[in-house]
Protein backbone atom coordinates (compact mmCIF):
# COMPACT_ATOMS: atom_id res chain seq x y z
CA UNK A 1 0.00 0.00 0.00
CA UNK A 2 2.74 2.31 0.62
CA UNK A 3 3.76 2.69 -3.06
CA UNK A 4 0.92 3.02 -3.99
CA UNK A 5 1.63 6.47 -2.23
CA UNK A 6 5.05 7.42 -3.84
CA UNK A 7 3.24 9.38 -6.81
CA UNK A 8 0.97 10.82 -4.43
CA UNK A 9 3.45 12.04 -2.27
CA UNK A 10 6.02 13.02 -5.35
CA UNK A 11 3.41 14.91 -6.78
CA UNK A 12 2.66 16.37 -3.17
CA UNK A 13 6.39 17.98 -3.45
CA UNK A 14 6.27 19.10 -6.61
CA UNK A 15 3.38 21.15 -5.32
CA UNK A 16 5.43 22.29 -2.61
CA UNK A 17 8.82 23.51 -4.86
CA UNK A 18 6.34 25.33 -7.25
CA UNK A 19 5.74 28.38 -5.33
CA UNK A 20 9.07 28.63 -3.87
CA UNK A 21 11.34 30.40 -6.34
CA UNK A 22 8.55 32.65 -7.31
CA UNK A 23 8.87 35.30 -4.89
CA UNK A 24 12.49 36.33 -5.65
CA UNK A 25 11.77 35.61 -9.13
CA UNK A 26 9.35 38.44 -9.50
CA UNK A 27 10.89 40.59 -7.41
CA UNK A 28 12.74 42.97 -9.62
CA UNK A 29 9.04 43.58 -10.79
CA UNK A 30 6.97 43.03 -8.19
CA UNK A 31 8.44 45.81 -5.82
CA UNK A 32 8.42 48.55 -8.42
CA UNK A 33 4.85 47.63 -9.15
CA UNK A 34 3.64 48.11 -5.62
CA UNK A 35 5.99 50.96 -4.58
CA UNK A 36 7.91 48.43 -2.01
CA UNK A 37 11.94 49.04 -1.39
CA UNK A 38 14.10 45.93 -2.78
CA UNK A 39 14.84 44.97 0.49
CA UNK A 40 10.73 44.65 1.58
CA UNK A 41 10.69 41.07 0.32
CA UNK A 42 12.92 40.24 3.09
CA UNK A 43 10.29 40.98 5.22
CA UNK A 44 7.76 38.83 3.22
CA UNK A 45 9.98 35.83 4.03
CA UNK A 46 10.72 36.43 7.28
CA UNK A 47 6.56 36.21 7.77
CA UNK A 48 6.28 32.85 5.65
CA UNK A 49 9.27 31.76 7.80
CA UNK A 50 7.72 32.44 10.91
CA UNK A 51 4.70 31.04 10.18
CA UNK A 52 6.68 27.74 8.51
CA UNK A 53 8.28 27.24 12.18
CA UNK A 54 5.03 27.51 13.89
CA UNK A 55 3.15 24.77 11.44
CA UNK A 56 6.32 22.49 12.11
CA UNK A 57 6.07 22.49 15.58
CA UNK A 58 2.97 21.96 15.22
CA UNK A 59 2.61 18.89 12.78
CA UNK A 60 3.44 15.88 15.08
CA UNK A 61 0.23 17.02 16.82
CA UNK A 62 -2.55 17.83 13.47
CA UNK A 63 -0.90 14.05 12.08
CA UNK A 64 -1.87 12.31 15.38
CA UNK A 65 -5.52 14.26 15.11
CA UNK A 66 -6.10 14.48 11.13
CA UNK A 67 -3.83 11.84 9.77
CA UNK A 68 -1.24 12.35 7.45
CA UNK A 69 -3.30 12.78 4.26
CA UNK A 70 -5.88 14.84 5.22
CA UNK A 71 -3.28 17.34 6.43
CA UNK A 72 -1.54 17.53 3.87
CA UNK A 73 -4.40 17.80 1.65
CA UNK A 74 -5.82 20.85 4.01
CA UNK A 75 -2.18 22.48 3.46
CA UNK A 76 -1.98 22.16 -0.18
CA UNK A 77 -5.24 23.59 0.07
CA UNK A 78 -4.18 26.42 1.73
CA UNK A 79 -1.36 27.49 -0.08
CA UNK A 80 -3.02 27.01 -3.33
CA UNK A 81 -5.35 29.81 -1.60
CA UNK A 82 -2.58 31.97 -0.87
CA UNK A 83 -0.69 31.90 -4.34
CA UNK A 84 -4.09 32.59 -5.65
CA UNK A 85 -4.52 35.47 -3.32
CA UNK A 86 -0.95 36.61 -4.14
CA UNK A 87 -2.11 37.09 -7.78
CA UNK A 88 -4.94 39.57 -6.77
CA UNK A 89 -2.38 41.94 -4.62
CA UNK A 90 -2.22 45.60 -5.36
CA UNK A 91 -0.48 46.63 -1.88
CA UNK A 92 2.54 45.32 0.02
CA UNK A 93 0.79 44.97 3.03
CA UNK A 94 -1.71 42.89 1.67
CA UNK A 95 1.14 40.26 0.73
CA UNK A 96 2.45 40.23 4.32
CA UNK A 97 -1.23 39.51 5.03
CA UNK A 98 -1.15 36.62 2.23
CA UNK A 99 1.99 35.12 3.45
CA UNK A 100 0.78 33.34 6.82
CA UNK A 101 -1.53 30.97 5.05
CA UNK A 102 1.21 30.45 3.00
CA UNK A 103 3.84 29.63 5.68
CA UNK A 104 1.91 27.52 7.35
CA UNK A 105 0.32 25.45 4.61
CA UNK A 106 4.49 25.13 3.52
CA UNK A 107 5.61 24.40 7.26
CA UNK A 108 2.89 21.50 7.84
CA UNK A 109 3.61 19.65 4.31
CA UNK A 110 7.43 19.72 4.80
CA UNK A 111 7.40 18.42 8.67
CA UNK A 112 4.30 15.54 7.58
CA UNK A 113 6.02 14.31 4.58
CA UNK A 114 9.94 14.17 5.17
CA UNK A 115 8.84 12.43 8.24
CA UNK A 116 6.21 10.25 6.69
CA UNK A 117 9.12 8.76 4.27
CA UNK A 118 11.74 8.63 6.52
CA UNK A 119 9.84 6.01 8.57
CA UNK A 120 8.55 4.17 5.39
CA UNK A 121 10.93 4.85 2.53
CA UNK A 122 14.85 4.88 2.31
CA UNK A 123 17.03 7.26 1.68
CA UNK A 124 16.84 7.14 -2.27
CA UNK A 125 13.26 7.91 -2.03
CA UNK A 126 14.66 10.74 0.52
CA UNK A 127 16.72 12.42 -2.72
CA UNK A 128 14.00 11.57 -5.07
CA UNK A 129 11.03 13.00 -2.66
CA UNK A 130 13.67 16.27 -2.81
CA UNK A 131 14.21 15.89 -6.43
CA UNK A 132 10.56 16.67 -7.05
CA UNK A 133 10.77 19.26 -4.96
CA UNK A 134 13.67 20.62 -7.50
CA UNK A 135 11.12 19.36 -10.08
CA UNK A 136 8.17 22.42 -8.75
CA UNK A 137 11.15 24.91 -7.85
CA UNK A 138 12.66 25.01 -11.62
CA UNK A 139 9.00 24.84 -13.16
CA UNK A 140 8.09 27.68 -11.07
CA UNK A 141 10.71 30.45 -12.50
CA UNK A 142 10.00 29.20 -15.66
CA UNK A 143 5.95 29.58 -15.25
CA UNK A 144 6.85 33.42 -13.87
CA UNK A 145 9.57 33.72 -16.63
CA UNK A 146 7.07 33.14 -19.45
CA UNK A 147 4.43 35.34 -17.83
CA UNK A 148 6.66 38.59 -17.55
CA UNK A 149 8.06 38.07 -21.05
CA UNK A 150 4.56 37.39 -22.23
CA UNK A 151 3.19 40.92 -20.59
CA UNK A 152 0.62 38.94 -18.05
CA UNK A 153 2.82 40.28 -15.18
CA UNK A 154 3.78 38.84 -12.26
CA UNK A 155 0.06 38.36 -11.15
CA UNK A 156 -0.06 35.79 -14.23
CA UNK A 157 2.47 33.81 -13.12
CA UNK A 158 0.70 33.46 -9.81
CA UNK A 159 -2.43 32.72 -10.88
CA UNK A 160 -0.86 30.19 -13.79
CA UNK A 161 0.42 28.01 -10.23
CA UNK A 162 -2.52 28.99 -7.95
CA UNK A 163 -4.09 26.85 -10.83
CA UNK A 164 -1.84 24.02 -10.31
CA UNK A 165 -1.96 23.97 -7.13
CA UNK A 166 -5.58 23.51 -6.75
CA UNK A 167 -5.54 20.38 -9.28
CA UNK A 168 -3.15 18.90 -7.20
CA UNK A 169 -5.44 19.95 -3.84
CA UNK A 170 -7.85 17.64 -5.34
CA UNK A 171 -5.92 14.71 -6.60
CA UNK A 172 -4.49 14.75 -2.31
CA UNK A 173 -8.36 14.49 -1.33
CA UNK A 174 -9.47 12.08 -3.55
CA UNK A 175 -5.92 10.10 -1.98
CA UNK A 176 -7.62 10.39 1.38
CA UNK A 177 -9.16 6.86 1.75
CA UNK A 178 -5.21 5.64 0.58
CA UNK A 179 -3.54 7.11 3.40
CA UNK A 180 -5.81 5.79 5.69
CA UNK A 181 -5.51 2.10 4.69
CA UNK A 182 -1.56 2.50 4.43
CA UNK A 183 -1.52 4.10 7.89
CA UNK A 184 -3.65 0.98 8.76
CA UNK A 185 -1.38 -1.65 7.33
CA UNK A 186 1.68 0.09 9.10
CA UNK A 187 0.53 -0.10 12.09
CA UNK A 188 -0.51 -3.60 11.96
CA UNK A 189 3.11 -4.61 10.49
CA UNK A 190 4.59 -2.56 14.03
CA UNK A 191 2.48 -4.35 16.09
CA UNK A 192 3.82 -7.59 14.66
CA UNK A 193 7.36 -7.04 14.05
CA UNK A 194 8.69 -4.90 17.17
CA UNK A 195 9.24 -5.93 20.68
CA UNK A 196 7.85 -4.52 23.87
CA UNK A 197 11.32 -3.08 24.39
CA UNK A 198 11.92 -1.45 21.45
CA UNK A 199 8.22 -0.21 21.40
CA UNK A 200 9.54 1.35 24.85
CA UNK A 201 12.50 2.87 23.35
CA UNK A 202 11.00 4.81 20.63
CA UNK A 203 7.87 6.13 23.05
CA UNK A 204 10.42 7.48 25.45
CA UNK A 205 11.13 10.71 23.57
CA UNK A 206 14.22 12.28 24.74
CA UNK A 207 14.07 16.25 25.76
CA UNK A 208 15.53 18.96 23.50
CA UNK A 209 17.78 19.35 26.10
CA UNK A 210 18.82 15.77 26.20
CA UNK A 211 19.11 16.19 22.26
CA UNK A 212 21.45 19.23 22.37
CA UNK A 213 23.53 17.65 24.66
CA UNK A 214 24.48 14.63 22.19
CA UNK A 215 27.71 14.62 20.76
CA UNK A 216 28.14 16.51 17.40
CA UNK A 217 24.31 17.42 17.43
CA UNK A 218 24.40 20.94 17.75
CA UNK A 219 26.95 20.89 14.64
CA UNK A 220 24.91 19.23 13.01
CA UNK A 221 21.65 21.25 13.26
CA UNK A 222 23.51 23.97 12.64
CA UNK A 223 24.66 22.81 9.00
CA UNK A 224 21.35 21.98 8.40
CA UNK A 225 20.72 25.29 9.14
CA UNK A 226 23.42 27.21 7.33
CA UNK A 227 22.97 25.23 3.85
CA UNK A 228 18.92 26.25 4.04
CA UNK A 229 20.30 30.24 4.88
CA UNK A 230 22.66 29.24 1.54
CA UNK A 231 20.25 27.28 -0.44
CA UNK A 232 17.55 30.34 0.25
CA UNK A 233 20.10 32.92 -0.52
CA UNK A 234 20.81 32.18 -3.75
CA UNK A 235 17.20 31.73 -4.57
CA UNK A 236 15.84 34.89 -3.37
CA UNK A 237 18.60 36.99 -4.44
CA UNK A 238 20.29 35.97 -7.36
CA UNK A 239 17.86 37.62 -9.91
CA UNK A 240 18.32 40.79 -7.92
CA UNK A 241 21.94 40.26 -8.13
CA UNK A 242 21.97 39.35 -12.00
CA UNK A 243 19.93 42.67 -12.92
CA UNK A 244 21.09 45.05 -10.70
CA UNK A 245 24.69 44.06 -10.87
CA UNK A 246 25.66 42.58 -13.92
CA UNK A 247 22.94 44.23 -15.91
CA UNK A 248 20.23 41.44 -17.05
CA UNK A 249 17.11 41.74 -18.09
CA UNK A 250 14.07 40.29 -15.42
CA UNK A 251 12.83 37.69 -17.66
CA UNK A 252 16.33 36.29 -18.69
CA UNK A 253 17.45 36.18 -14.56
CA UNK A 254 14.29 34.70 -14.25
CA UNK A 255 15.22 32.09 -16.52
CA UNK A 256 18.63 31.48 -15.04
CA UNK A 257 17.35 31.66 -11.35
CA UNK A 258 15.13 28.32 -13.06
CA UNK A 259 18.85 26.72 -13.94
CA UNK A 260 19.68 26.91 -10.10
CA UNK A 261 16.48 24.88 -9.27
CA UNK A 262 17.06 22.99 -12.23
CA UNK A 263 20.66 21.86 -11.08
CA UNK A 264 19.40 20.91 -7.88
CA UNK A 265 16.55 18.50 -9.58
CA UNK A 266 19.16 17.14 -11.92
CA UNK A 267 21.31 16.44 -8.83
CA UNK A 268 18.90 14.55 -6.18
CA UNK A 269 17.88 12.82 -9.16
CA UNK A 270 21.74 11.61 -9.41
CA UNK A 271 22.43 11.09 -5.78
CA UNK A 272 19.18 8.58 -5.33
CA UNK A 273 21.23 6.24 -7.90
CA UNK A 274 24.52 6.89 -6.50
CA UNK A 275 23.56 6.69 -2.94
CA UNK A 276 24.91 2.82 -2.57
CA UNK A 277 28.32 3.82 -4.19
CA UNK A 278 29.02 7.42 -2.48
CA UNK A 279 28.58 7.78 1.53
CA UNK A 280 26.48 10.93 2.45
CA UNK A 281 29.06 12.55 3.79
CA UNK A 282 31.00 12.14 0.86
CA UNK A 283 28.02 13.48 -1.01
CA UNK A 284 28.15 16.37 1.51
CA UNK A 285 31.64 17.47 0.50
CA UNK A 286 31.05 16.90 -3.14
CA UNK A 287 28.48 19.43 -3.20
CA UNK A 288 29.78 22.06 -1.01
CA UNK A 289 32.98 21.81 -4.06
CA UNK A 290 30.59 22.38 -6.45
CA UNK A 291 28.91 25.01 -4.58
CA UNK A 292 31.55 26.79 -4.43
CA UNK A 293 32.91 26.47 -8.08
CA UNK A 294 29.72 27.81 -9.42
CA UNK A 295 29.75 30.46 -7.21
CA UNK A 296 33.33 31.63 -7.91
CA UNK A 297 32.39 31.76 -11.58
CA UNK A 298 29.87 33.58 -10.98
CA UNK A 299 32.13 36.17 -9.65
CA UNK A 300 34.49 35.58 -12.32
CA UNK A 301 32.82 35.12 -15.65
CA UNK A 302 30.26 37.61 -17.10
CA UNK A 303 27.26 37.17 -19.69
CA UNK A 304 23.79 35.38 -19.21
CA UNK A 305 25.49 32.17 -20.51
CA UNK A 306 28.20 31.90 -18.32
CA UNK A 307 25.84 32.99 -15.66
CA UNK A 308 23.13 30.29 -16.49
CA UNK A 309 26.26 27.35 -16.24
CA UNK A 310 27.66 28.99 -13.05
CA UNK A 311 23.82 28.95 -11.17
CA UNK A 312 23.04 25.07 -13.05
CA UNK A 313 26.71 24.19 -11.45
CA UNK A 314 25.86 25.83 -7.95
CA UNK A 315 22.28 24.31 -7.72
CA UNK A 316 24.27 20.68 -8.67
CA UNK A 317 25.91 21.50 -5.51
CA UNK A 318 23.36 21.73 -3.29
CA UNK A 319 21.18 18.73 -4.13
CA UNK A 320 22.50 16.15 -2.03
CA UNK A 321 23.29 18.12 0.98
CA UNK A 322 19.43 18.75 2.47
CA UNK A 323 18.78 15.01 1.73
CA UNK A 324 21.82 13.67 3.24
CA UNK A 325 21.79 15.34 6.27
CA UNK A 326 18.47 13.90 7.09
CA UNK A 327 19.29 10.39 5.82
CA UNK A 328 22.38 10.55 8.15
CA UNK A 329 20.53 11.30 11.26
CA UNK A 330 19.38 8.18 12.56
CA UNK A 331 22.49 6.53 11.36
CA UNK A 332 24.74 9.30 13.37
CA UNK A 333 22.20 9.63 16.77
CA UNK A 334 19.76 6.72 16.87
CA UNK A 335 16.27 5.96 16.32
CA UNK A 336 15.29 7.34 19.32
CA UNK A 337 16.82 10.50 19.01
CA UNK A 338 16.25 10.69 15.12
CA UNK A 339 12.57 12.16 15.35
CA UNK A 340 13.53 15.19 17.60
CA UNK A 341 16.22 15.92 16.16
CA UNK A 342 14.71 16.07 12.64
CA UNK A 343 12.33 18.78 14.10
CA UNK A 344 14.60 20.44 15.05
CA UNK A 345 16.88 20.65 12.51
CA UNK A 346 13.58 21.74 10.77
CA UNK A 347 13.27 24.62 13.04
CA UNK A 348 17.29 25.76 12.99
CA UNK A 349 16.50 25.57 9.05
CA UNK A 350 13.51 27.32 8.76
CA UNK A 351 15.24 30.06 11.30
CA UNK A 352 18.43 30.42 9.01
CA UNK A 353 16.26 30.90 5.53
CA UNK A 354 14.04 33.34 7.82
CA UNK A 355 17.68 35.78 9.32
CA UNK A 356 20.44 35.10 6.56
CA UNK A 357 18.31 36.68 3.47
CA UNK A 358 17.15 39.92 5.02
CA UNK A 359 21.22 40.75 5.36
CA UNK A 360 21.25 40.19 1.38
CA UNK A 361 18.34 42.28 0.99
CA UNK A 362 19.49 45.09 3.02
CA UNK A 363 23.26 44.99 1.30
CA UNK A 364 21.57 44.90 -1.94
CA UNK A 365 19.33 47.95 -1.28
CA UNK A 366 22.44 49.67 -0.01
CA UNK A 367 23.80 49.29 -3.33
CA UNK A 368 25.87 46.60 -2.44
CA UNK A 369 24.40 43.62 -4.86
CA UNK A 370 27.81 42.74 -6.07
CA UNK A 371 28.62 41.30 -2.87
CA UNK A 372 26.15 38.92 -2.89
CA UNK A 373 27.91 35.94 -4.35
CA UNK A 374 30.90 36.63 -1.54
CA UNK A 375 28.33 36.52 1.07
CA UNK A 376 27.00 33.70 -0.34
CA UNK A 377 30.42 31.83 -0.20
CA UNK A 378 31.40 32.86 3.86
CA UNK A 379 27.87 31.09 4.64
CA UNK A 380 28.95 28.33 2.37
CA UNK A 381 32.56 27.97 3.94
CA UNK A 382 30.38 28.46 7.61
CA UNK A 383 28.47 25.20 6.43
CA UNK A 384 31.44 23.13 5.77
CA UNK A 385 32.86 23.85 8.64
CA UNK A 386 30.00 22.56 10.86
CA UNK A 387 29.47 19.47 8.53
CA UNK A 388 33.08 18.77 9.07
CA UNK A 389 32.60 18.93 13.03
CA UNK A 390 29.19 16.86 12.65
CA UNK A 391 30.93 14.13 11.02
CA UNK A 392 33.84 13.65 13.55
CA UNK A 393 31.80 13.69 16.21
Amino acid sequence: MASLLLPVIYLTFISLGLPDSLLGTAWPVMHVDLGAPVAAQSLISIIISCCTIVSSLLTARLVHRLGTGRLTALSVALTAAAILGFSTTNAFWQLCLIAVPYGLGAGAIDAALNNYVALNYGARHMSWLHCCWGIGASVGPLVMGWALGERMGWPGGYLAIGAVQVAITVVLLLSIPLWKRADSADSAGEGESKSGAEDGEKNSTPTNRELLNLPGARAAIGSFGTYCALEGSIGLWIASYLTMARGIDASTAASIVAQFYLGITLGRLISGFIAQWLTSENQIRLGQALVAAGLTGLIMLDGPLAAGACVLVAGLGCAPIYPSIVALTPRRFGQRASQGLVSLQMACAYAGSMLVPPIFGLVAGAGGSPLIPFMALALLATNVFLAERAARC
